[in-house]
């Protein structure tokens, strides 16, 4: 009998410590927790936050965790689910391209929630613990991920994001590897997150991480309560990925626990957009720069996709897009970065996305799937603009700026935070995000990762 995949995973997750991670990794993993962090606190003030708070407050009593921004109390898995939908409302939370998800989004809202839990019961979790716990979620959901072949047929980020959480969560709780295996059982009979929502633009999309988020929680706590779950959940008849992802294979992205750390892979988003546009956006910055045109020189653009991200943001453009739709439609970008010279949360206001001349020049811009691209990559991406006095540019983008080969610059890291911090729901005081910072750079130092909420906290 063929060995259970299961049983690698959850070794890698309870037998990694802090002192097994590469300088680098401790780094990444730094800097991940804090662009998380960063898009949740964003998120706080972001399309329906104020009324997924409201309905979660009705959802029982308890006061264990935060809503990152707010500042209210809630129950953890509640907590979990508003904080991950925070991370990813709009669309600015950090990505592992190869498995096509974003890792950290319903992992680190677990994550908080649980260990703010635990410190109420007198257990501390250290910046220690809470890093290594990232570092092989992280590899969960991305070897996962590695592993589908096929055209994407769920919301990974919260399909499979949901095993991410529920693996750190297992490990902050201590469990051995049967428990997290129980756990990892459980949590994939509520694995949630269909397409369907990415192809209407639903504002669900961010909710259904948070589903997973809140999972996640659940599924530790019956674990803990000697509940079991079912064991063959990877590759068995029913599992995840022949259910959900249809085409698969396991054996070499199975070999890599413990020697290739997939935080060294994942990537920043600059823009508040689907990442396949980030691609576009910066060729038509550099096209801007070099042919100095504005929006009403251009006479048309071409933008040539790979199937995937033709797939996720070769929608066309409609006259009052929601924001969801908007940020992962080709034209609209396109139209909106020709307009601004670039991309920020304003332009999805309910006024800008129905700005009648932005869809004018959306109207100007044609998106062709290229079939012969790679069918599993974002990139790269081919941008081409024609302009009114007969000139012509054309950018081919390989790597979209943040990916690790074309990173983003810690300044416009900090940039992306500084906004976010005075972007909160209530904005807390600017000393305190000092304060943050300097215990983010010095995370594995902390004895208890709950001052880092406190912090955040007016």
């Amino acid at each position: 009998m063929a060995a259970n995949p299961l049983d690698a995973l959850v070794r890698h997750v309870a037998t990694t410590v802090y002192d097994d991670l590469p300088p680098a990794v401790v780094a990444a993993a730094k800097t991940f927790i804090l662009d998380t962090f960063t898009c949740g606190i964003a998120g706080s003030s972001g399309p329906g936050t104020d009324r997924i708070l409201a309905a979660a407050q009705s959802w029982g009593d308890g006061d264990a965790a935060t809503a990152w921004g707010h500042g209210k109390r809630l129950p953890a898995p509640s907590a979990a689910l508003l904080n991950a939908y925070q991370v990813h409302c709009l669309e600015f939370d950090c990505v592992h391209e190869g498995s096509v998800l974003h890792p950290m989004t319903a992992m680190l809202p677990a994550a908080i929630a649980e260990a703010q839990r635990q410190s109420r019961a007198g257990r501390r979790i250290s910046g220690r613990d809470l890093i290594a716990a990232v570092a092989v979620g992280v590899d969960v959901v991305c070897n996962i991920g590695l592993s589908a072949k096929g055209a994407m047929r769920f919301f990974r980020t919260g399909s499979i994001g949901g095993f991410g959480a529920t693996a750190v969560a297992a490990k902050l709780r201590g469990f051995s590897a049967e428990y997290i295996a129980a756990a990892l059982g459980i949590m994939y009979g509520q694995t949630s997150g269909t397409m369907q929502t990415h192809v209407e633009g639903s504002p669900l999309l961010g909710v259904q991480v948070g589903f997973n988020a809140r999972g996640a929680l659940c599924a530790v706590d019956l674990a803990a309560a000697e509940i079991d779950g079912p064991r063959n959940i990877i590759t068995g008849p029913w599992g995840y990925l022949p259910l959900f992802e249809g085409e698969h294979t396991i054996d070499a992205t199975w070999a890599s626990w413990g020697k290739t750390w997939r935080l060294l892979e994942m990537g920043h988003k600059p823009f508040p957009s689907g990442r396949p546009t980030h691609y576009v956006i910066e060729a038509l910055q550099e096209l801007q720069a070099e042919l100095r045109f504005t929006a009403s020189d251009v006479a048309g653009v071409h933008v040539r996709l790979p199937p995937l991200s033709y797939a996720v943001v070769g929608r066309p453009d409609i006259p009052a897009p929601n924001p969801t739709y908007a940020k992962l439609c080709v034209p609209f970008i396109c139209a909106t970065v020709l307009r601004r010279g670039g991309l920020a949360t304003s332009d999805f206001a309910p006024e800008a996305l129905i700005d009648p001349e932005t869809h004018r020049i959306a109207a100007r811009v044609t998106v062709e799937e290229d079939k012969a691209g790679d069918a599993t990559a974002f990139g790269p991406q081919t941008v081409t603009v024609t302009l009114n006095d007969g000139r012509s540019g054309r950018r081919e983008i390989a790597f979209a700026i943040g990916d690790p080969r074309h990173p983003l610059p810690r300044a416009k890291q900090l940039e992306k935070f500084w906004w976010a911090w005075e972007s909160a729901a209530v904005p807390p005081p600017r000393a305190a995000g000092e304060r943050f910072l300097a215990q983010i750079d010095a995370l594995e130092t902390l004895p208890d990762v709950t001052v880092l909420v406190d912090t955040m906290t007016v």
